[in-house]
């Protein structure tokens, strides 16, 4: 296999100034699919770090009470624990927009000053565009003397309540603000991988380019004033990187990162970067058969574009779409501003391949709508991307973002042939637990039309079931048809406005945004 065919090159990752390797090989990629999956085996990992390894960890909302099982402890516990042992804890932690406006401003905060008060180093980074954020959500633990052992884990999940749910989607049961249609404690569905190998160390990199910015977290004077009274302001030098981890396994690692282009330039992106987008416009170029997306917004017909534009190339290509039935906002305005960009870009889509694309949301078995929080596209059964990046334009240009691209060099024996073994196992895995299936009674899925056709009689069953008024035996599955949103002309025409300066806001130089490039 040729990686580049599928891959982006270190040129057309077109950012010079990065130390990332164009991807790596060697390595072995789990996919941790929801929450508590993901938070059992980092507290495993954490228990077992000892004095002098490194824990690295870059987080957008971090609670630092949310447990990483029933009984705990809890994430603050966990990290200050491994601090406390001697090994060398260090957070990036997004300096959050207010609590006011259902965010953490304050719950990140104390994580970081717990951290702190265990030997560790945190810093509250705001060095983003107005109005943007650190999405990026990673941890990096490299062990001294264990380095077979060395492992990161990146994705779509924070440290942080509402998180910490499973299969069965009863919800975490500390739970984040939501609107009340998701119920007390809402049920959950996101993924996050674990790697082993190489690619842990381009992780690192990451961080380091990130940690060693010489640039200050923040330039606000009274917030300069508190972090350096508490103690926050201290950015000590990290240890000389270690060699890199040996060959794990099959897969091929490519880490793909948004970065805004900013006046006071990073350093390690002095023009920004935007390889999630670039690489999807590369990806989907070489569509030909299906493309599964999960995806917590799904908004921008610019963004939407590539995918549009693949439809109507390919006739038998078809498009399976997952994402929540209702925002995560539902103010007056907050709420169509958040439904703006999905109907125009579901339209479009519509437009391209018609009966192509199938659009659905998930419930758990009392009927609670599911927040879809995951950000997973699998194309063609060969190229699989999982990180914190969402659809849209804010996390194509505006925020900073990491996700994991993955190519197995190890075929799928199924048919039909071409497929990698990586990411057709993760589709038939989370297709399963959609439509209430055996995960080793789904190799019927394998091939594209079946497995599209087999969603969409699960979704008609249930939805028939319910406009029945649920009577008789619950059919199995938790997929439902999405509906289009439906948006009033004057609260459209009122929310624009809030939709294009705050809620997917454009992040590239005045150049590419007249041209409309990546």
């Amino acid at each position: 296999m040729d990686f580049a065919d599928w891959f982006l090159t270190q040129d057309e990752r077109d950012n010079p100034a990065t130390r990332l390797g164009a991807w790596t090989t060697g390595n072995l990629v789990r996919p941790l699919i929801h929450g508590a999956t993901y938070f059992a085996e980092l507290k495993t990992c954490l228990d077992s770090v000892r004095a002098h390894d490194l824990v690295l960890f870059a987080d957008w909302r971090g609670d630092p009470d949310e447990r990483l099982a029933d009984g705990g402890p809890q994430i603050s516990e966990a990290l200050s624990g491994a601090a406390a042992r001697g090994a060398l804890v260090n957070g990036l932690i997004w300096r959050s927009h207010l609590d006011a406006l259902r965010f953490s401003a304050e719950e990140n905060r104390h994580l970081g000053e717990k951290i702190e008060a265990a030997g560790g180093q945190a810093v509250l980074d705001t060095r983003v565009r107005p109005g943007g954020a650190h999405h990026q959500k990673f941890v990096v633990i490299r062990r001294r003397d264990d380095p077979d052992h060395d492992v990161t884990f990146v994705g779509g999940v924070d440290l942080c309540h509402s998180r910490r749910d499973d299969a069965a989607h009863h919800g975490d049961p500390q739970a984040a603000p939501m609107p009340d249609v998701y119920g007390d404690s809402p049920p959950w569905h996101d993924v996050q991988v674990a790697i082993h190998g190489p690619a842990v160390a381009e992780v690192e990199t990451v961080f380091r380019e990130r940690w060693e910015d010489p640039a200050p977290e923040t330039r606000q004077p009274f917030r300069r004033l508190r972090d350096h009274l508490e103690r926050m302001d201290d950015v000590p030098a990290l240890p000389p990187p270690g060699p890199a981890p040996g060959p794990a396994g099959t897969h091929a690692v490519q880490l793909l990162r948004t970065y805004p282009y900013r006046r006071r330039p990073y350093p390690f992106a002095p023009r920004g970067e935007r390889s999630v987008a670039r690489a999807y416009q590369k990806v989907l170029r070489r569509a030909r058969s299906l493309v599964y997306l999960e995806d917590q917004y799904l908004w921008s017909t610019e963004v939407i574009e590539p995918f549009a534009e693949a439809l109507e190339r390919e006739e038998e290509l078809r498009m399976i779409i997952v994402v929540p039935r209702h925002p995560d906002q539902d103010g007056w305005l907050a709420g169509p501003a958040s439904l703006i960009g999905r109907s125009e870009a579901l339209r479009r889509l519509k437009q391209a391949g018609g009966d192509r694309v199938a659009v659905y949301d998930l419930e758990n078995h009392a009927g609670t709508p599911v927040y879809v929080h995951a950000k997973v596209c699998v194309v063609d059964d060969v190229w699989a991307s999982v990180g914190s990046d969402n659809v849209n334009l804010r996390s194509w240009t505006y925020d900073s973002e990491l996700s994991c691209a993955v190519v197995d060099e190890e075929p799928d024996p199924r048919p039909p042939a071409g497929g990698r073994r990586f990411a057709r196992e993760l589709r038939l895995t989370l297709a399963a637990e959609h439509l209430d299936r055996d995960p080793d009674d789904v190799d019927d899925l394998c091939d594209p039309k079946a497995a599209f056709e087999a969603l969409a009689e699960s979704a008609r069953r249930l939805d028939a079931w319910h406009r029945d008024g649920r009577r008789g035996p619950r059919p199995p599955g938790r997929l439902r048809p999405h509906p289009a949103p439906e948006l009033g002309r004057v609260r459209k025409l009122l929310a624009m406005p809030l939709y294009r300066v705050a809620v997917d806001p454009d992040g590239r130089p005045s150049d590419m945004r007249r041209s409309r490039r990546f």
